[in-house]
């Protein structure tokens, strides 16, 4: 189970991480999470950045080093991550590439009512979503391949993760249409049935009164 956390907007992971490298204030802090990408591999809200430095502060995970003024821009405090703040940033670590939680893709979403869509509608939409998932697929493999000449394979793990997860999306996306065209999936009798008479089969009704049976 994950833990409770004193900052667990995954925000502060990513500044902690920075941190190693060198203390910097805030706005530098952003500048080099931009520069890095850092919005691909997890949800981050800017709106709250300055909400996340204080409470790391007031945790004790960072700590001031000093305060500089550049010109006649606003002083700035520069942070440095303290001994707590890399022991929080390494079991982090370690509990999100350990600790498998439930995730919920919009993909996941719209599968869950897919019955309300006619199935050829079906067909169709999941096709337009294949040929997208394999565009994605060529430019991603692409852009990993020329990132491997210039960079560190360590620093491009997670990048070889999403593409893996596409490519199985695209494998199961296949599969299921192969079911659809070829009329095997079990049910689709009846879920045509429905969407051309408007009546809703027995069964399904009974299913629909009684509740998934996985729950």
């Amino acid at each position: 189970m994950p833990k409770q956390r004193k900052v667990g907007n995954l925000l502060a992971l990513a500044v902690l991480s920075a941190l190693t490298q060198r203390p910097m204030h805030p706005y530098e802090i952003a500048t080099a999470l931009r520069s890095w990408g850092k919005e691909q591999d997890m949800e981050i809200k800017w709106g709250s950045f300055y909400t996340v430095i204080r409470n790391m502060d007031r945790h004790g995970l960072i700590a001031a080093v000093e305060s500089v003024r550049a010109g006649r821009r606003p002083e700035r405090t520069v942070y440095r991550i303290t001994e707590a703040g890399r022991a929080e940033l390494v079991d982090w670590a370690r509990e999100l590439v350990s600790t498998p939680e439930p995730e919920h893709p919009r993909f996941r979403a719209g599968l869950s009512v897919l019955a309300v869509l006619h199935p050829d509608e079906a067909v169709t939409l999941l096709r337009q979503r294949l040929d997208r998932l394999e565009d994605a697929i060529r430019a991603a493999r692409a852009a990993l391949e020329e990132h491997l000449r210039q960079i560190p394979r360590l620093f491009l793990v997670e990048s070889e993760y999403d593409l893996a997860v596409r490519e199985a999306e695209a494998t199961w996306v296949r599969g299921l249409l192969a079911e659809f065209t070829a009329g095997t999936y079990p049910g689709l009798d009846q879920w045509r049935a429905f969407h051309e008479t408007g009546e809703m089969p027995p069964e399904l009704t009974d299913l629909a009164e009684g509740g998934s049976t996985t729950q």
